[in-house]
């Protein structure tokens, strides 16, 4: 049975809800959070989230999010948190090409959607 966007906004506002922070990820962060970037000066740390609510089934977040990446980082991957350090990971998404630092830099996410399929 397929649902109809009056119960599929409120499901992804529901999500977004607790989806309230942003991680990086060097590979595949699998169902518990792996490969989560570290260390860094500045440090890398997870980013807080600011969604627009839920229309057609879909949710993005409202702002860009900048992180610090340590030097010898790859960024593959996106995750999605409940808390800034620890908490439960909620989900990823594979990043359309992986980006590689040699030295300290930033990455910044201006788009990322969560939809309901």
């Amino acid at each position: 049975m397929a649902l109809v966007e009056a119960a599929l906004n409120p499901a992804v506002d529901a999500v977004t809800g607790l989806a309230a922070y942003m991680s990086l990820h060097s590979g595949n962060p699998g169902s518990n959070g792996a490969n989560e970037l570290s260390g860094g000066s500045p440090a890398y740390a997870r980013q807080q989230l600011s969604w627009a609510a839920a229309d057609d089934g879909e949710a993005a977040i409202t702002g860009t999010e900048t992180f610090n990446v340590p030097a010898g980082s790859t960024v593959a991957y996106i995750g999605l948190w409940t808390a800034v350090t620890g908490g439960t990971f909620l989900g990823a998404d594979e990043l359309a090409s992986s980006e590689t630092y040699t030295g300290q830099g930033v990455y910044e996410v201006t788009a990322a959607t969560l939809t309901a399929t």
